[in-house]
């Protein structure tokens, strides 16, 4: 979510719930507590957590569910409930469109599995880090240098360091360590920024949000080069996914709280269902029932009617357009001007 750089455009009187700046820095306690982790098992444990945890996130069926597909699904439902919304972006909804057919669905069958991978995952590590980043410049004030500086060094980095830990088991030993060697460099890249860009945030509070961005970045590479694969990719995950979900909810009570405006808050109204959790809990039962039963249902009806199957149909045809919409609509949905953004307002600085 949030991709952009937010900004303080007008704000409508009537929204009740903000989005807290210091709730949002608050999440960041999930760097210090994976590193206790690691710490406490690596030196009294004998890496028992490490041996129990999966070697890859995406290996263990209850992270998909609670982080990463959720919020792609809450952003994708925000838009397509709201009428208003899909009137003011259609255009672009089906450009995207077009383009993720032609691109991922002609190309691949001329640009290798792993070249579309590596593209897909700079733009996933793109599209997290410049949400965090985009968030810090409203209280750190950078100058549009220093903040390009520190957004693409971090990318940069954080590009190796998802490659390492996705990519781990198709490298050669040598590509392996050639990837953490070019991934600790841009982190110590990444310190350097920082202390050179310290002298230009104006408050205490704005620091605070600079090093946790940093340390977000540094945390990930180190827990990554103790081979704690699971944990260097929970860290962003929950920072970048709870941030995101704030934003979701904090529009849905400003707009659905004193009367509900579309068909899905009519329902949710009707079974007295909080607004808070409507989209929340949508989510996450459409992400559970997507990748527990999604490819098995597709490929019973796609062999009922027509005697062949479709390979991952649903958690990596269907799943994955959405995750790419989300990457891309995020980009301007919540900009200064956008219909989304009226329901919106900050706090805590």
């Amino acid at each position: 979510m949030v991709a952009q750089i937010i900004s303080f455009p007008e704000q409508k009187s009537s929204n009740k719930l903000a989005v807290s700046f210091r709730f949002l820095l608050s999440l960041y306690a999930i760097v210090p507590l994976c590193l206790l982790v690691l710490w406490l098992d690596s030196f009294g444990l004998d890496h028992a957590i490490r041996d129990m945890l999966p070697s890859s996130p995406s290996h263990f069926l209850l992270f998909q569910i609670l982080f990463g597909t959720p919020h792609i699904i809450a952003s994708n439902l925000l838009l397509l409930s709201h009428d208003e919304y899909l009137n003011a972006f259609k255009r672009k909804l089906m450009a995207m469109t077009l383009f993720i057919m032609v691109f991922f669905g002609i190309g691949s069958l001329f640009i290798p599995y792993r070249g579309l991978y590596i593209i897909t995952a700079c733009w996933t590590v793109y599209h997290v880090l410049k949400q965090q980043h985009g968030i810090a410049k409203a209280v750190c004030r950078l100058p549009n240098w220093a903040f390009y500086l520190q957004l693409w060094v971090s990318v940069s980095a954080g590009i190796f360091i998802y490659m390492g830990i996705f990519l781990k088991n198709s490298l050669e030993p040598g590509q392996a360590a050639l990837v953490l060697e070019i991934a600790s460099v841009l982190t110590a890249g990444l310190m350097i920024s920082t202390l050179v860009c310290l002298r230009y945030v104006p408050s205490r509070f704005g620091l605070y949000f600079l090093w946790a961005n940093t340390l977000l970045v540094v945390s990930s590479w180190y827990v990554y080069s103790q081979q704690y694969y699971f944990l260097a990719i929970l860290m962003p995950r929950l920072v970048h996914d709870i941030t995101a979900y704030s934003f979701y909810v904090t529009h849905d009570v400003n707009r659905h709280g004193e009367q509900a405006q579309n068909n899905l808050f009519k329902a949710a109204a009707a079974v007295r269902l909080p607004i808070w959790l409507v989209l929340p809990l949508l989510s996450f039962v459409l992400t559970y029932l997507l990748q527990a039963y999604g490819d098995d249902l597709v490929n019973l009806l796609l062999q009922t009617l027509f005697s062949t199957q479709i390979y991952k149909a649903v958690t990596l045809g269907l799943l994955g357009y959405l995750a790419l919409m989300h990457y891309y609509t995020e980009a301007f949905v919540w900009a200064s001007g956008s219909p989304l953004r009226r329901y919106i307002r900050f706090s805590g600085i």
